[in-house]
Formats: structure tokens, C-alpha cells, sequence
């Protein structure tokens, strides 16, 4: 047996409903036709009139139904909780008689030999006639003679319901005492009712659809599943979903074939919050030896849940859905899965878990989205430079993508203290911010070059922020003190008259002061600024020229570099020379630059110092100038100054495991993985192995093909929850 998904003519094969079981017999007439079904699916709260005659059956299990009471207005539509199973009623028939059943119809389609339309009328009739016993040869019942007869049941087997009423007029009018058969009329207005309604759906006209089908209950029937389904959507579309799930239910509970079955529940699933469809998913059928019925749905159930959660961060889904699709997404690997993952998770903050599904995404397949999210969550967990190495190739794929690089970069650039970028790196995000005019990334590109004492270049970087945002204070407050720095009086006093009774701290600007600098603001993500139509030339890059970052796997390995213990003193905003000061004034002098991550300058103030008679001062600037050196990436340079002079011995152990795992650090980005693991050896003797150091262990490891020790040390970070492990394990993956 088919079941009808659309519209279809008389004796298209149906499913046959459950069989009903009389209750004890009740006198009625056996020549009864079919009642108007009473549905509780449309009017849950309205009690069938009282009358003569029997009892109403239900075509499910359902509590007794109420005593009949006087209905002298017609009740109010609007429903409230009802029990689902009690959804159409018929009339009971009258045991021990045989009812008069118009079998036009069932000749008809016997006559033309049609065994799936005639099996389907059978199934139709006893639905209507329980007593009802059908011929024991369908095809030999006798045929109609009648032949205009005949050829309005061809015209209703075409859909031709116009030309029905035609013939019937045509002929009515030629014979005037002559009647068509109730069936045909009481089919023709069912088929009318099916198309008017089905037309009502997909105009999207729900109220309509509700109306038609309260009107023709005899179309909410197993027959017809097509037209139960448009019911349930028609609810579930005007705020009614409750009435929904008693529809999809009561077919459920009503309804055999399987394929319809399946259906009921993939509608369901799209329209019904999970609460709902848990109750759908109640009325699962289990044939031993077999799966559950709809076990191959839950799966595409959890992935519409999670992705309904991806767009509504106030949705909580289940936690038996989160599992079984985290369970098939490291069973069956498709990326799809892990991404639909991750953005649930990053929608709720969970970035640990968020990245590690990204990382699982990416690394099966790279895609925008993939990369978008997994460059969104390291911006959330401070790692930026990773975020812009992984997002920079799909930048322009989305707007979305657009603004998380964006983004990525101005995170990057205001790292405190200010970190270690190449050249080749500076020289692509600057194109992308400013083609963007985006303000918040050209104000930290702005710190960023006064950091690395280039003000031109930061002079520039603040412009263009203005030009972009002329409200951006902390812009303006850069591009002054940046113009103080290179002596431009006018250029100063001009930005103070325009900031005038707006911003106190540029309006004092040259006034003793507590602090050295400016203090940098860490941005959020970078929102996509519109052009406001100014003219500026493009900003010159930031050159870090001579020193190198970390490679992409390893690019958050940092250098242990030691914090000095002697107390900081003095103020260095002062422009003077450090070789013209004495050596305490210098020692102080080089620490505060120290403090202001200005080491090159550190350094001379520290050569000064050194010139000290006194032993703990020369002491103190050798250990100062090697940090200098180690926060500037010169090892060998900071390995000398070390051994200038004796060093306690938590300083000099302290110095030894900075230049080791800078010397490892330096050997990996030359591709000398044997060095760098001789040098993490070395640093392992006196001092114990950080997390990043040993995922740099890990990566030689790797890049050695010793995949057995890579795994081991990948996994023992993933385990301790270090997300270098994670990203360890992913490229192990994505290598093999």
C-alpha cells in the first residue's frame, strides 16, 4: 500500500487505519451514513451535540468522552491542553446488520480492472461501514450499465470535479427525476474540500486550512496523510504547536506505513521544540531484531537542534542530542558535524569546547566557516596571531569573515607587551585595515609602531583612525602624544584645541605626569566602519625587520624570560641621554623602559649602569641588559652580556633557561628540529619544561616523522587541557 502525498483521485492505494473494535452493542440504524466526524483535532474543547442514537467511537485510545451536554452557543476555538490521542471520532454501528453501502465506486474501479484503487475504496468503506463485509471477488461484482455513470466516475478518477457537476447537471436536467449516487456527491465535495485546502497551504493561508478541514473531517483520516500533515503545519505556523503534536501523534498512534510513519516524524522535527518532539518520538514502533523505528532520524533530529541553538543562544539543547552528535562526529568525521558543534558552543562561550571542534573542522575540511569560528574562539582565548594566520586566506569569503579578521589583527597589535610580528606578516593585515578605513585595527597598528619607536609611522596609523572615527579619543590621544614626541608644537597645540572640553587627558598633555605612556586599549571585536568619504594616504607599515615569531604550530611558545627583582625608580619620560646620567639614575632609568617594553633603549641605559663601581649595580645591569636582549630576540647577544659578571644562582638559572628555549625556539624556525631538541634538553636539566615548550617538543617531534613520541606529548597536554595539545593532535590528523 502508497500513502497519498497529495491531492489524488478515487481508489489511489491508501494506507488502511488500525482496525476499530466496536464497543457493546448499541442500537442504531444500519442504513446510517458516516456522521460528521467530531475532531477533537480541530476543536479540542467542543463537546459533540447530544443525541439520539449511538455513541461516538474513537479512532484511537482515548479516555471515555464527556457526557453530552446542551451547547446553546457555539464554544470558542481557542484550545487548551487536550489529550492528544483523542482526535476523530465516527459513529458506532449497529452490530448484526449489514449496512447499505454505495458501491458504485468499488464497480467502478473493478470494471477498469484498477486493483490498487479498488483495494483502497475497500479500505475506504469499512473505515466508513465497520459491519461492512466486501465482496469476496472485487473484480467480479457486477458492472455498471449505466455508461453517463460511468463516465462521471472516469471524469472523478481524472480530477475533473468540474466536468463532474457538469455531467451531473447536464444529466439532471435531461432526466429530472434521476439522483447520482450519495457516494459519488459525498466524494466529489471530500475531493473539492482536498483541493481547497491544499490550495489554502500552499498560499500559506493556515487559518483557511484549519477552517476547510474542521469543515470536511472525513479528509483527517490515514488515507490521507498528506492532508494531516498540512493540519499539523497550519498549527504549528499560528503559535498552536501543541495542536500540531496531537496531529503528528494521532498519526502515529493511527496510521501503518512506514514510509508515512517516517515522514510524520521529519515533519515533526522541523516545526516542534524538543520538548514536543519527545512526545512524538514516545510513539516509536520496535520489531525485534530490528532498530528502533526512528533511530536513523535521531541523528538529523540533533543536528537541526544544535542548529537551531546556533542561531538562538537562549535555546538549551537537550544534553542526549549534544552527545549523540559529538558521538557521530568523531565516528563518522564529517566536518559538517564538528562546525555545527563549535558554533553551538562558541554561541555560549564554551571556547575550550568550541575550539577543539573547530580545530576538528578545519583540519578534516578547510572552509570559511570553519576557519571563522576557529579564528573567533582564539581571539576569545588571546591568540590572536594564530587567529590571523588561520583566517587571513578567507577574509574577503563574508562580512562576517571580514570583521573576525579584522578583528584577529587588532588583538594581535595590542598584545602587552607588544609581541614579536614579522615583517611579511605587518605587511599584508596593513592593506586589508585599510581598505576596510577600519579604526579600531589602524589605532592599534598606531601603539603598536610607537612601541617599536617608529612615531612617523605612528603618526600616520592615529590619522587615519581619525579620519575613519573623528570621535575616536583614545586615536587623537595617541596622535598627540606621538606629534609630542617628534617636537611638533603646532601640530600638538592644534589637536588640543579641537579635543578642547572633550577629553581632560589631552588637555594636560605636557603636565607632570604619574604615568610614562599611554595605556593601550585592548579592543573587541573589530566592528566594519563605514567610509565617511576623508582623503588620507595609506599608513606605512610597522618593520620588525631582524626579528622572527614563531611559526604558525608553535606561534604561542613563549620565552621564560625572567622578571627582575631589583626595585623599579625614577620616571623615564624624560628625553634625555641615558649615557649623561650616573649609574643608579641609569639602572633605574633602564628598568622603567624596561617596564614600558622599550628594551633597545634599556640597553644603553643598562651600559651606563654597568660603568658602576659598585658590584650589586653592575650585577643587576648585566642581568637587565641580557633580558633586554632575550625580549628582542637576541640569545647570543644576552649569553654574553649573562657571563659579564657573577649572577645569583636563581638569576643565572633563571638567564640559562630563556637563551635555551629561545635557542630551541630559533633552531625549530630553521628547520634544525634535532637542535631544537638538544636545546629543550639542555633547559630541561635545570629547570621543568612549560606547556608551550613542550608542544614545541611535540612539532619537532612530528616534523622528525617520530609520530609515536609527538602523539604521546600532544596527548598528555590534551589531557592536562591545553588547547596546543588539541591543535597538536588535529595536525597529527590532518598529516595522516
Amino acid at each position: 500500500m502508497t500513502g497519498s502525498l497529495t491531492p489524488v483521485p478515487p481508489g489511489t492505494a491508501t494506507a488502511r487505519p488500525p482496525a476499530i473494535v466496536p464497543p457493546a452493542a448499541v442500537p442504531a440504524s444500519g442504513a446510517e451514513k458516516t456522521e460528521r466526524i467530531v475532531s477533537q483535532l480541530i476543536y479540542p474543547n467542543r463537546q459533540a451535540e447530544a443525541r439520539s442514537g449511538p455513541a461516538s467511537l474513537v479512532i484511537a485510545q482515548a479516555p471515555p468522552a464527556p457526557e453530552p451536554q446542551d451547547l446553546s452557543s457555539e464554544p470558542s476555538e481557542t484550545v487548551a491542553q487536550v489529550n492528544p490521542q483523542t482526535v476523530i471520532s465516527v459513529p458506532a454501528p449497529q452490530q448484526g446488520e449489514q449496512p447499505a453501502v454505495d458501491e458504485s465506486a468499488l464497480r467502478y474501479f473493478a470494471a477498469r480492472g484498477d486493483t490498487a484503487r479498488l483495494q483502497a475504496e475497500i479500505s475506504r468503506l469499512k473505515t466508513l461501514y465497520p459491519n461492512w463485509t466486501p465482496p469476496a471477488d472485487p473484480l467480479a461484482v457486477q458492472l455498471n450499465a449505466d455508461r453517463q455513470l460511468e463516465n462521471m466516475w472516469a471524469l472523478y478518477a481524472q480530477s475533473r470535479y468540474a466536468d463532474v457537476r457538469k455531467a451531473i447537471a447536464d444529466r439532471q436536467a435531461a432526466e429530472p427525476g434521476w439522483q447520482p449516487p450519495a457516494d459519488l456527491l459525498d466524494r466529489l465535495k471530500l475531493a473539492e474540500a482536498r483541493t481547497g485546502l491544499v490550495a489554502a497551504s500552499d498560499a500559506k493561508n493556515y487559518d483557511a486550512v484549519i477552517r476547510s478541514a474542521a469543515e470536511n473531517p472525513g479528509l483527517l483520516t490515514c488515507s490521507e496523510t498528506d492532508i494531516l500533515w498540512r493540519v499539523a503545519d497550519a498549527f504549528a505556523r499560528t503559535d498552536r504547536k501543541n495542536r500540531a503534536r496531537d496531529a503528528y501523534v494521532y498519526i502515529l498512534d493511527n496510521c501503518d506505513n512506514v514510509s508515512e510513519r517516517f515522514a510524520t516524524v521529519q515533519k515533526a522535527s522541523e516545526l516542534l521544540p524538543a520538548d514536543m518532539l519527545e512526545d512524538v518520538l514516545a510513539k516509536e514502533r520496535t520489531v525485534p531484531g530490528n532498530p528502533p523505528e526512528f533511530d536513523a532520524l535521531r541523528d538529523d533530529i540533533a543536528r537541526r537542534l544544535v542548529a537551531d541553538g546556533n542561531t538562538d543562544a537562549k535555546l538549551a539543547v537537550p544534553e542526549k542530542y549534544l552527545t549523540r552528535l559529538e558521538r557521530l562526529a568523531e565516528a563518522n568525521g564529517m566536518a559538517s558535524d564538528a562546525l555545527l558543534l563549535g558554533w553551538y558552543y562558541y554561541r555560549r562561550d564554551n571556547l575550550g569546547s568550541a575550539e577543539r571542534w573547530f580545530r576538528r573542522a578545519f583540519a578534516k575540511e578547510e572552509t570559511a566557516s570553519a576557519a571563522e569560528g576557529l579564528a573567533l574562539t582564539l581571539v576569545g582565548r588571546n591568540s590572536p596571531a594564530e587567529a590571523e594566520t588561520v583566517l587571513y586566506r578567507w577574509r574577503d569569503s563574508s562580512p562576517g569573515s571580514k570583521e573576525a579578521y579584522l578583528a584577529a589583527v587588532a588583538n594581535l597589535l595590542a598584545l602587552d607587551p607588544p609581541p614579536i610580528i614579522e615583517d611579511e606578516v605587518l605587511r599584508r593585515m596593513a592593506p586589508v585595515v585599510i581598505s576596510a578605513r577600519n579604526a579600531d585595527a589602524a589605532q592599534q597598528f598606531g601603539w603598536y609602531a610607537r612601541a617599536m619607536r617608529q612615531f612617523e609611522t605612528a603618526a600616520e596609523w592615529f590619522g587615519a583612525a581619525l579620519a575613519w572615527k573623528p570621535d575616536d579619543e583614545p586615536s587623537a590621544y595617541g596622535l598627540v602624544l606621538t606629534r609630542n614626541d617628534l617636537g611638533d608644537r603646532a601640530g600638538v597645540a592644534q589637536i588640543q584645541r579641537s579635543w578642547a572640553g572633550r577629553s581632560e587627558r589631552i588637555a594636560r598633555l605636557g603636565e607632570p605626569v604619574t604615568e610614562p605612556d599611554a595605556p593601550r586599549r585592548q579592543p573587541r571585536i573589530a566592528a566594519r566602519q563605514e567610509a565617511d568619504g576623508a582623503e588620507t594616504r595609506a599608513p606605512a607599515v610597522a618593520s620588525e625587520s631582524g626579528r622572527r615569531a614563531a611559526p604558525p604550530t608553535v606561534q604561542k611558545t613563549a620565552r621564560a624570560v625572567a622578571q627582575p627583582s631589583a626595585p623599579r625608580r625614577g620616571q623615564c619620560s624624560s628625553t634625555q641621554d641615558a649615557r649623561q646620567l650616573q649609574p643608579d639614575a641609569a639602572l633605574a632609568r633602564g628598568w622603567c623602559l624596561m617596564d614600558v617594553n622599550r628594551p633597545l633603549e634599556a640597553v644603553e641605559a643598562f651600559d651606563t649602569a654597568y660603568a658602576s663601581s659598585s658590584a650589586d649595580v653592575r650585577s643587576d645591569a648585566a642581568y637587565g641588559k641580557s633580558l633586554a636582549y632575550l625580549r628582542v630576540g637576541l640569545t647570543d647577544k644576552a649569553s654574553v652580556a649573562a657571563a659579564d659578571t657573577a649572577q645569583t644562582n636563581k638569576r643565572a638559572v633563571e638567564l640559562q633557561s630563556a637563551i635555551l628555549a629561545d635557542r630551541a625556539l630559533n633552531a625549530f624556525k630553521l628547520g634544525r628540529y634535532r637542535e631544537a631538541l638538544l636545546a629543550l634538553d639542555q633547559r630541561a636539566r635545570i629547570a621543568p619544561e612549560q606547556a608551550d615548550l613542550m608542544a614545541l617538543r611535540g612539532y619537532a617531534h612530528l616534523n622528525l616523522g617520530r609520530y609515536g613520541d609527538a602523539r604521546r606529548i600532544f596527548q598528555a597536554l590534551a589531557d592536562m587541557g591545553d588547547r596546543s595539545g588539541l591543535r597538536g593532535l588535529a595536525d597529527m590528523g590532518a598529516t595522516n
